[in-house]
């Protein structure tokens, strides 16, 4: 049984805590600074000034102008307005795009949306670990090849990808590269002119930001299409009144990332090592999905053979520890994982899967208690299973 009120939340790659600083930070701007931006009134003119600086603190993280930022929804809207406005801008260019066949669905699903619409794109297949294979980039360039579009890192493998590579094939090609660093944001260190990115999405709700809120970073003399149409805001380009909370919140959790990057990234590194290690020495026939090392420094995705990956999601429910089985947005789904499939899993192994996603509050002490916990229902559920059964008296 699950110990009284006890919740260790694992699963920080779906959204993370807000940080009470973020939080003291955007307060004032729901009763005290509720101005409009685009009014012309001095109350109002200080939530803009507002906007600015935290365009410019986020900018800085980047190495972008702030000028280069605009802000969005959050990482879905970012990755939608990134695809469907280059093809609409370069469609007298070409009409080809690249991405992957592991991309988060607000990418796969514009990219089959674009298909309907004339497009046609390219999904590269990944290695073993997740990696693009910049050999099969480098073949699927077309002379109709206008964007490449390629995650940062995996949010269910953490597979961090060769970026920097794929932005210098794609600016030798003349092609522009796009990355969703939803994930990455906050937790890696990035420069978009030393990684030569043309655009790319983040959200500040995970790294300890609101919900609601993100930006899509387009490099300035990118040729790119208003995404909303209906007032002047985000430099005419996405119309509607700015969430000011929002946009002060995540300024002040990108501040957060940035200051805590190195110790923070350092201790989830140690604490996934350490995790990594028992579950694989303690759990048989498990394995580790995604590159061993060059992965996200908090994340952790595991394949239990002979068991369901929502059996085992429910019971670890019980015992009070939030985990998941893939991305957020798909977890309502029974279908394994594609990224999963994406690797070379077959559908059994695939649909036995875990990922644990680890926050700087994480201790060791919980993950003593996780992994105890894991061997105690891995064993339930296989003693449960024909399958297991069969195979323990075949060996």
């Amino acid at each position: 049984m699950a110990e009284e009120k006890r919740l260790i939340y694992l699963d920080n790659a779906a959204t993370t805590k807000t940080a009470e600083e973020v939080v003291e930070a955007m307060l004032p701007y729901f009763t005290e600074h509720y101005g409009n931006p685009s009014s012309v009134y001095r109350f109002s003119q200080k939530n803009k000034e507002a906007i600015t600086k935290a365009r410019e603190t986020i900018a800085e993280a980047l190495g972008a102008k702030t000028e280069e930022i605009y802000f969005t929804a959050g990482g879905t809207e970012s990755d939608n307005w990134a695809l469907k406005a280059a093809a609409e801008a370069y469609k007298d260019k070409g009409n080809h795009i690249i991405t992957t066949k592991i991309e988060h669905h607000a990418i796969l699903h514009t990219g089959q949306w674009l298909e309907k619409q004339g497009c046609e794109v390219t999904y590269l297949d990944v290695d073993e670990n997740g990696t693009v294979k910049l050999e099969e980039l480098k073949k699927a360039i077309r002379p109709t090849t206008i964007l490449i579009s390629v995650m940062f890192a995996n949010n269910e493998i953490g597979t961090i990808q060769p970026i920097r590579e794929i932005g210098q094939i794609a600016r030798e090609h003349g092609i522009l590269f796009h990355t969703d660093a939803v994930q990455a944001f906050g937790q890696l260190p990035m420069n978009v002119d030393e990684l030569n990115i043309d655009m790319l999405s983040a959200s500040a709700h995970k790294l300890n930001g609101p919900k609601g809120i993100g930006f899509l970073y387009i490099r300035k003399g990118v040729k790119i299409r208003n995404f909303i149409h209906g007032g002047a805001q985000e430099r005419k380009r996405r119309a509607g009144t700015e969430n000011v909370p929002g946009i002060i919140g995540f300024a002040a959790a990108v501040k957060r990332a940035m200051r805590t990057m190195e110790a923070r990234t350092a201790k989830e590194r140690e604490l996934r090592e350490y995790l990594i290690g028992r579950v694989l020495l303690e759990v048989p026939y498990t394995r580790l999905n995604g590159h061993r090392t060059n992965r996200l420094p908090n994340n952790a995705n595991f394949s239990f053979q002979f068991i369901e990956g929502e059996s085992l999601l429910i019971m670890l429910d019980t015992d009070g520890i939030c985990g998941s089985s893939g991305s957020a947005c798909t977890s309502g789904s029974l279908d394994p994982s594609h990224v999963l499939l994406a690797i070379g899993l077959p559908h059994e192994i695939a649909h036995g899967s875990l990922r644990l996603t680890l926050s700087e509050e994480t201790t060791k002490e919980e993950l003593d208690y996780v992994v105890e916990s894991i061997k105690k229902i891995v064993e339930r559920l296989r003693s449960m299973s024909p399958l297991y059964e069969d195979f323990m008296r075949r060996q």
